[in-house]
């Protein structure tokens, strides 16, 4: 198993579980647990969020390894998972600024919202941990730096 990706996905399910932890706490009006949680679950996605981010530009992304007949599928899998990735993102980061921002009315609105659209990520996400890692050998890696640098 590959070492980054192990960690970068581990630590967004890592995330996922948090908010739901941090969901239930909530609903029973544990609001400071609740808090407490939800920041431990943001710094999670967090530190997903870089490892992944460093592992792109340094070491680079890994091409789907498996048979070509369902490579089209697998495709429009990771590309409905980074729609999906990015739309939760954009909603975890207003969800927090409403929280920090003590907009209550609002962020209760759209907590439920953006956390069910976070687990899909999560699930997604594992999907393609294993599609390319565990189920099938990945394919080439090219980091950035050397496909901008052009090197090798």
């Amino acid at each position: 198993m590959p070492l980054l990706p192990t960690l970068s996905t581990f630590f967004i399910v890592l995330s996922a579980l948090l908010v739901a932890i941090g969901w239930g706490l909530i609903v029973k009006d544990y609001r400071k647990q609740h808090r407490i949680v939800m920041i431990f679950a943001a710094i999670s996605a967090l530190i997903f969020f870089i490892i992944y981010l460093s592992r792109t530009i340094f070491v680079g992304n890994t091409s789907f390894g498996g048979p070509e007949d369902i490579e089209i599928y697998y495709t429009i899998f990771l590309i409905f998972h980074i729609i999906l990735a990015t739309v939760g993102a954009v909603f975890g980061l207003v969800t927090l600024t409403l929280a920090f921002k003590r907009k209550v009315n609002k962020h209760r609105k759209i907590g439920p919202v953006t956390s069910v659209i976070w687990f899909c990520t999560a699930v997604t996400g594992v999907m393609v941990y294993l599609l390319l890692y565990i189920i099938y050998d990945g394919g080439a890696t090219t980091s950035m730096i050397k496909a901008i640098l052009g090197g090798s």
